[in-house]
């Protein structure tokens, strides 16, 4: 039964990541209308996204602390109720203040969820488990991704706009609901390194040391990669490939597809591996090898000739991606444990969404005056520099043991 109800838990956090990138998606979507209603220009529309990414960066580290103190059931609870009220909210705004001021809000509900899954995993599931329990978690965000599109529409079309905030909000709060009502105390199992109790790291600690270091430089070096896939793909694909918008979006679901399987994918391997003898230091790393590998084949999808083949270099690499993500994410925890993980994990986040905030002028600008060619090698370059920093400074992947 305890095993069981752990399982539950984690489909909940499965449902919870899908519905964060399903939340922060919707805007993209119905933006032509609300701008048409409240005669919104592109700067303005530019400084709403901004709005989001202050609070998003800002609550990545805040709320992944406050987790690290407060537990799982608490932070991620906290989290999706504060980003579905929000997201109810866009339903009765009236104008561009409003929009800045309820998607800061989304921001910062939005900002704990990942920090949140990541100690949810760490407290219930052992190492021999955590990296599946990570893809499962982690996947549901990539489900949401590609569940957005033809439900927003649809929502939209059928009742409005407005409704399209509203109902996601409304599964939200009764997701809450069912979170909170949960007995967390009968799923902890005795398999688990259930340490919740014990004293977190501090975050001085933390920062000081070099593998937390090093996990932050990674992601800041890799998140925008991510983010060029979320912003940039549909203009690359509308202006390079000349592909109507409408069939944008009847392509761009499938590398958010190959995402979610790769997460869980990723993270079975790993335990597979793990189940089989080999070291855990030696599954980890093999898979984000793996990963870091497949990501080169980015620099060719300026040179292929057919939409098909673009569309499927992109799903490669959301498919490394994936690979990795889960991998990265376990790691943390192999390493922090409950004491650290969520820390670690925001502080990452953080690091992350500032390198988008910095480098997407960056990606503007050499667009406008170049082309998306050189955007695609240093997609292809990233993953493997960052593997080649994480296996010279964190040369064993191994509980930490810090004074608390």
């Amino acid at each position: 039964m305890k095993s069981k109800l752990r399982w539950i838990i984690l489909i909940l956090v499965f449902i919870a990541t899908g519905l964060n990138f399903l939340d922060r998606q919707v805007l993209s979507i119905t933006i032509i209308k609300i701008q048409k209603e409240f005669n919104l220009n592109n700067v303005q529309y530019g400084m709403i996204n901004t709005s989001f990414l202050i609070s998003y960066a800002l609550m990545f580290t805040i709320a992944g602390r406050l987790t690290e103190l407060y537990g799982g059931k608490i932070g991620l609870g906290f989290s999706v109720l504060i980003w579905s009220v929000a997201s109810s909210l866009h339903g009765v705004i009236g104008g561009f203040y409003q929009l800045i001021i309820v998607r800061f809000l989304l921001g910062m509900g939005e900002g704990g969820c990942f920090p949140g899954a990541a100690k949810t995993v760490s407290e219930l599931f052992g190492e021999k488990d955590r990296a599946f329990a990570n893809g499962i978690a982690i996947g549901g965000s990539a489900m949401g991704a590609v569940l957005a599109p033809p439900l927003t529409i649809l929502i939209s079309n059928s009742l409005g706009w407005r409704w399209s905030f509203i109902i996601p909000g409304i599964i939200g709060i009764t997701w809450v609901i069912t979170w909170v009502l949960i007995p967390w105390k009968n799923a902890k199992i005795e398999t688990a390194p259930l340490i919740i109790k014990e004293k977190a790291f501090s975050f001085v600690e933390i920062l000081k040391n070099r593998t937390a270091q090093i996990f932050i430089l990674m992601r800041f070096l890799l998140d925008p990669v991510f983010y060029f896939v979320m912003f940039w793909i549909p203009k690359y694909l509308n202006e390079q490939r000349s592909v109507s918008f409408e069939e944008i979006g009847h392509l761009l679901w499938i590398p958010f597809l190959a995402l979610g399987v790769s997460n869980m994918l990723g993270g079975w391997i790993s335990d597979r591996l793990i189940r089989n003898r080999i070291s855990l230091n030696k599954a980890r790393k093999v898979v984000m090898g793996v990963a870091a590998a497949l990501t080169i084949s980015a620099v060719l999808v300026q040179n292929v000739s057919s939409v098909a083949l673009a569309i499927g270099l992109m799903s490669v690499l959301l498919f490394a991606h994936g690979f990795w993500i889960t991998n990265y994410i376990t790691a943390i925890a192999d390493v922090f444990g409950a004491r650290g993980t969520s820390t670690v994990v925001g502080l990452s986040g953080t690091a992350g969404a500032l390198s988008g905030l910095i480098i997407n002028p960056f990606i503007g600008w050499v667009v406008q005056h170049y082309s998306y060619s050189p955007l695609w090698i240093i997609c292809g370059l990233l993953y493997p520099l960052a593997f080649v920093i994480f296996i010279v400074f964190v040369p064993k992947i191994s509980s930490l043991k810090l004074a608390s």
